[in-house]
């Protein structure tokens, strides 16, 4: 995992004769490497007993070195923001242990109109969603999982406050960021997630990740791409601090022009669905260039 620290950028900096000015504070300090503990061996075989097809997508998503960055260990509560049909959630719920909990946390209900396709009857059936969801994940806990709960962003129960150790943003911030102006829906959920977190609780973001030369206007959120400028502001805007930043779901391959959506890429491969030999090239630039990004709420 190569991080960005402000000792390694020092020495680079000394090292071309320059140093970094006061509108371009340094990185912060690099994690400690891994340590290899009975947590480790827990998760390395959670993760070995996923489905074939969930383990085809760790060469893109990382999730033992995603999880470790954060620092989610068993027995903490962890909100995972959308949690779908479990991608994360079916490796979070045994990790996390009977002695943990995990909080699915779906969009508000005023976002899902937003995109314009959905019917009036599947907004309202989002009303029951942390009610449905808690009880499919609750078909996923086994003998030992942790405990689930659910909720709307935007709608965090009282008695959450204060009570969760790592809130997971993996892939969620780009709807809401486009949306922000009709609802307030990106900063609704940020609020909710340093609410939720205790002193010193870290919350993690993976999101697609534009690259700094791209329009803005593109990288609104409406093509799945934000920068890390504007993630990094808007997290800290809501009171949370940079602890670090790794480049573990980085991809390379990843370059999109001004016309491309992040959903022209796997696993959804939109655009390329009567396209075989578009398909084909695709494929071979696997899932979207991602930022990692580790906040903590400061500890007082």
């Amino acid at each position: 995992m190569r991080l960005l620290a402000a000792s390694a950028l020092a020495f680079f900096l000394t090292a071309c004769g320059g140093a970094p000015s006061d509108s371009e504070p340094a990185p912060p300090p690099a994690a400690p490497a891994a340590i290899e503990t009975p947590s480790t061996d827990r998760l390395d075989a959670i993760l070995a007993a996923q489905p074939e097809a969930v383990q085809a997508r760790y060469q893109y998503r990382h999730p033992k070195e995603t999880l470790e960055f954060f620092g989610v260990e068993p027995g903490m509560t962890v909100i995972e923001a959308l949690p779908g049909a479990g991608w994360y959630s079916k490796m979070l719920i045994p990790y996390l242990g009977a002695d943990g909990t995990l909080i699915g946390a779906d969009y508000a209900i005023g976002l899902w109109s937003q995109f314009g396709f959905m019917s009036e009857e599947a907004i309202q059936k989002k009303q029951t969603w942390p009610a449905d969801w808690t009880a499919r994940a609750e078909t996923w806990r086994g003998e030992d999982g942790a405990r689930v709960a659910a909720f709307a962003l935007g709608s965090l129960p009282p008695d959450m406050a204060g009570s969760v150790d790592v809130v997971l943003f993996i892939r969620a911030l780009h709807n809401m960021a486009r949306f922000e102006a009709d609802g307030g829906f990106l900063s609704e959920a940020i609020r909710d997630a340093y609410t939720a977190l205790k002193p010193g609780g870290i919350a993690g973001v993976v999101q697609h990740h534009a690259r700094d030369d791209m329009p803005d206007d593109w990288a609104s959120g409406a093509n799945g791409y934000l920068k890390k400028d504007f993630v990094i502001a808007t997290m800290e805007a809501a009171g949370f601090e940079l602890v670090a930043w790794s480049d573990i779901n980085a991809n390379d391959q990843d370059q999109p022009t001004s016309e491309d959506i992040v959903w022209r890429l796997p696993p959804s491969l939109d655009t390329s669905r009567e396209d075989p030999e578009l398909r084909a090239r695709l494929e071979a630039v696997g899932e979207s260039n991602r930022m990692t990004l580790k906040f903590r709420k400061p500890a007082t």
